[in-house]
């Protein structure tokens, strides 16, 4: 196109309008790299008036004229040709130019916006060649009074603008703050006057035509070369490759090519950095002499403007920079993109990353850096959640592998975020602002629910990264997303629905962490893999900034003083005991699982953490058969559970020893029905809560033998699943029996026991009042209270075994319970139950579960409760044990039957 010959027929696009007679014109087409040719013509015969130049004025209809011409053809498609040249102005061409069928020179004078240049003796063969028509059409315009013609009085004087300095060359006095506080935020109309390279822009801000260079926020396209100030050889290596170059590193200059720069460093150019001129055009070809809308983001020290340009293309309205990027002509700039906002930062760097993935244009030779994270595909799966270990990672049992499995259990690290660290009290490392806050408010929404995890990429970390010790080998982190399906009313308010193809139903926990302010969003580098829902996460995120929540608010973490007692000295526990003892149930939740019967608790209402164990109940250690499917088992069923204990007493080593309830069920009961533990109650049942359900659990698993009872013979010790026959010390004891059980276990008293008499005496001065009105006492199970026996209406301490669910509705509604001065149990209505004097049930239980040392397999004995006989038995000698039997077959008649040594 620059070298097309005078009246030859060119076709191309207006680029640009100079002034009301003058377009720029590019080729529709072009076989060569970079940016299309392009033209400037100038409309032959015709003379519109003149722009402000510096220091200038407009001539009146000076703007109006360029407008006129501006909006009729900005962007359209033309045919034209030069008409000729006068080489006295620089060689301007002059030409015709044709819209469709219109030709714009008729249009422009017929509307009165430009003057007709008459023919004269020195230039009759540069007219244009329909310059008759012209004159024609420009008297007509004079007569109607069209545009520069107007008879109204006044106009041509009206028609001139008021500019500003900055408008006429004088920038000097330009206040950019002034102007950014007035329309921070706010779009601003103009109409785009230069392009200086792809991402700098001078505008003409309406309506007081400001004139002003912004700055494109956020990116930064090749630079279209700059003038040295001084003589010195610039040498500059680009980063990436143009077009069709190779790619390939260049090495040194040599001799010749420091020659030839440094005559381009006399000249005082830079060559233009590669891909610039073709950003340029990106930019010329999309906003150049068109109406925008800057959105002015913030000022930079040498006082340029910084903003987003928006601009039409049909019914849309574009990013200018956001096109740059995916176009691979523009790189993110991280200080400008500062001044964004949230979302429209998060656009420009994702598009950035797939150019660099793609290598498109400007990153055809990218490299991508090493990354130490690995995608991962297809290994989604459903669980239930075992353990929150920190706000950012939990542990979920696969339920894909059967229960109970240690192998079951996955550790997930949430996503791209990062909640604070917990900390770790063994090397006296405190936890971090709202860590606490974070992990409880997962426990509480996680714990024992049903979740889909999908896992999107694996970390290494060496021991430089993480928290390990020294020497410590490489890990492997695995992360995921995790989905929990009924989440708690509110939790879908505070979360956006995503449009992610493939996303489970439900709520992503990392989102919700993130939009109560308990975590940060990770900056991922370059080509790092990152979660499914980055742009959900970021949201989030923003949405906690903005309203100052959890970390990011200017508060203070509420601080919290616990009392570790696992890592006190014993004595320390043992002063916490009256505490627990006198709190009996005492709420608290289950920390950690320290081995099947042994765990860390955390007290709220002490705020102290203990060692507990059970009571009489014992599983395999470490290493020994089925330990690890005891710990397993426990961690699935109560860890980081809401659960009660009763304490007992405290073992030497400080550990707690006690009862431990989760909702209305023994947790001791659950391994003593499974075969993983055993009881062990050799220093007395009568102190074990419920010792006669942990009993029923444990002959059940020896019943089916179960786990350790699999090779289990009646009347034989197991240990871990292995036979072994104990002998113990005999001792001769004078007891009265109170209650006999089948198999042959029965409750007894010890003959000549104080305790006996004293709390007789205690129950015999109670004065028993009427029965309580129905609602101001509600008995639960394992309180002790004074329940009227059934066949002596005597009233005797009982403890609670089952209650009713909901409140008491009616005096005949029935409770169990169980004596604990003789063993026997019953139902006794709610009118027969009165609540006790704590003097009176501090004291433990009377009876005492004993079994016979020569009981044989055989039927077991079913006997009525409440019975009491009283006879002497001897532990040494097989003869007490045949008194004992006719005893009660002189007491019982058939079904009822005794097994027979």
């Amino acid at each position: 196109m620059a070298s097309a010959t005078e009246n030859q027929w060119l076709k191309g696009r207006v680029k640009a309008v100079t002034s009301g007679d003058c377009v720029v014109i590019t080729a529709l087409t072009h076989n060569r790299p970079g940016a299309p040719p392009e033209k400037t013509i100038t409309l032959s015969s015709l003379m519109a008036p003149k722009i402000a130049r510096r220091g200038g004025r407009d001539e009146p209809f000076a703007w109006e004229s360029k407008e006129f011409l501006r909006k009729l053809c900005i962007g359209k498609e033309v045919a034209f040709k030069v008409d000729y040249k006068v080489e006295a102005i620089a060689g301007r061409e002059f030409g015709s130019v044709f819209l469709g069928n219109q030709n714009l020179a008729k249009l422009v004078v017929q509307n009165g916006w430009a003057k007709v240049r008459e023919p004269g003796q020195q230039n009759q063969g540069k007219v244009s060649p329909y310059i008759t028509e012209l004159l024609q059409l420009q008297e007509q315009a004079k007569q109607e009074g069209f545009g520069c013609f107007s008879k109204v009085p006044g106009a041509a004087e009206a028609s001139i603008r008021d500019l500003p300095p900055s408008a006429i060359g004088d920038a000097g006095g330009f206040d950019a703050m002034g102007l950014l506080a007035a329309n921070k935020g706010k779009p601003m109309e103009g109409i785009v006057e230069q392009v200086r390279d792809g991402s700098t822009i001078r505008v003409y801000l309406l309506p007081e035509f400001q004139f002003v260079q912004v700055f494109v926020a956020g990116i930064q396209s090749p630079s279209m070369g700059r003038r040295t100030t001084n003589g010195n050889i610039v040498e500059t290596v680009p980063d990436e490759s143009n077009g069709d170059a190779s790619g390939e590193s260049r090495g040194p200059l040599t001799s010749a090519q420091r020659l030839a720069a440094s005559a381009a460093a006399a000249s005082g150019e830079v060559s233009p950095d590669p891909f610039a001129a073709e950003a340029k055009y990106f930019t010329e070809h999309r906003v150049l002499s068109r109406d925008v809308r800057i959105v002015l983001e913030g000022v930079d020290k040498f006082n340029n403007l910084i903003g987003s340009v928006h601009y039409s293309d049909g019914e849309a309205v574009k990013d200018l920079g956001l096109e740059l990027v995916e176009n691979g002509l523009a790189k993110y700039v991280e200080w400008s993109a500062n001044m964004m906002e949230e979302e429209a930062k998060r656009k420009l760097k994702a598009a950035e990353l797939q150019c660099k993935k793609d290598r498109v244009k400007m990153w055809a030779s990218y490299v991508p850096p090493a990354t130490n994270s690995k995608a991962i595909h297809d290994q989604n799966f459903t669980g239930k959640v075992v353990e929150v270990v920190s706000g950012d990672c939990v542990v979920v049992a696969d339920d894909a592998i059967p229960y109970g499995s240690p192998a079951a259990e996955r550790r997930v690290n949430l996503s791209s975020i990062r909640c604070p660290k917990m900390g770790n009290p063994r090397r006296e490392e405190k936890p971090a602002p709202y860590a606490r806050e974070a992990r409880e408010f997962l426990r509480q929404r996680l714990i024992g629910k049903q979740v889909t995890v999908q896992m999107e990429y694996s970390r290494k970390v060496t021991p430089a990264e993480g928290a390990t010790t020294t020497g410590a080998a490489d890990r492997t982190m695995d992360f995921g997303s995790v989905f929990l399906p009924s989440p708690a009313k509110g939790d879908t308010a505070e979360v956006v629905a995503s449009s992610t193809a493939g996303q489970p139903d439900g709520v992503n926990i990392a989102e919700l962490l993130l939009s109560r302010g308990f975590g940060n969003v990770v900056r991922h580098r370059d080509f790092e893999e990152r979660s499914n829902h980055y742009d959900a996460l970021l949201a989030a995120e923003s949405r906690a900034l903005s309203g100052k929540k959890g970390i990011h608010s200017a508060k203070e973490s509420p601080a919290m003083h616990i009392t570790d007692l696992t890592v006190a000295a014993a004595k320390k526990a043992k002063d916490f005991l009256p505490s627990l003892q006198r709190l009996r149930r005492i709420p608290a939740v289950v920390e950690y699982v320290l081995s099947g019967h042994r765990f860390k608790l955390y007290i709220p209402k002490l705020t102290c953490s203990v060692a507990f164990a059970f009571s009489g109940v014992r599983c395999p250690g470490r290493g020994e058969p089925f330990s690890d499917e005891a710990i397993s088992v426990m961690r699935r069923r109560i860890m980081q559970r809401d659960v009660e204990i009763e304490v007992e007493t405290v073992d030497r080593t400080g550990t707690f020893l006690g009862s431990m309830w989760e909702g209305r069920t023994n947790v001791a009961t659950v391994l003593l029905e499974a075969g993983l533990a055993k009881m062990q109650t050799s220093f007395g049942a009568d102190r074990i809560v419920e010792a006669h359900i942990l009993e029923q659990a444990e002959r059940t698993a020896k019943n089916q033998k179960l786990k350790i009872w699999e090779n289990y013979v009646e009347g034989q010790e197991v240990s871990n699943g292995s036979t072994t026959v104990e002998t113990r010390q005999k001792e001769t004891l004078k007891v009265a029996v109170t209650e006999v059980l089948g198999g042959g276990r029965f409750y007894v008293q010890s003959v000549g026991d104080q305790r006996i008499a004293s709390i007789q005496n205690q129950l015999a001065s109670l004065s028993v009042k009427d029965a309580p009105i129905i609602g101001s006492f509600n008995p639960k199970r394992g309180d002790i209270v004074l329940a009227q026996f059934s066949l002596d209406n005597s009233w005797n301490r009982a403890m609670i075994v089952t209650a009713p669910r909901e409140a008491i509705q009616s005096p005949d509604e029935k409770l169990e319970v169980f004596y604990i001065d003789y063993g026997n149990q019953e139902l006794v209505p709610y009118s027969a139950i009165r609540p006790i004097d704590p003097s009176v049930s501090s004291a433990p239980g009377l009876a005492q579960l004993c079994r016979l040392a020569l009981y044989f397999q055989g039927s077991n004995l079913l006997l009525k409760p409440g019975l009491r006989p009283l006879i002497n038995v001897c532990h040494c000698d097989p003869s007490p044990f045949l008194k004992f039997r006719h005893y009660l077959l002189s007491l019982w008649r058939p079904p009822f039957q005794f097994p027979v040594p």
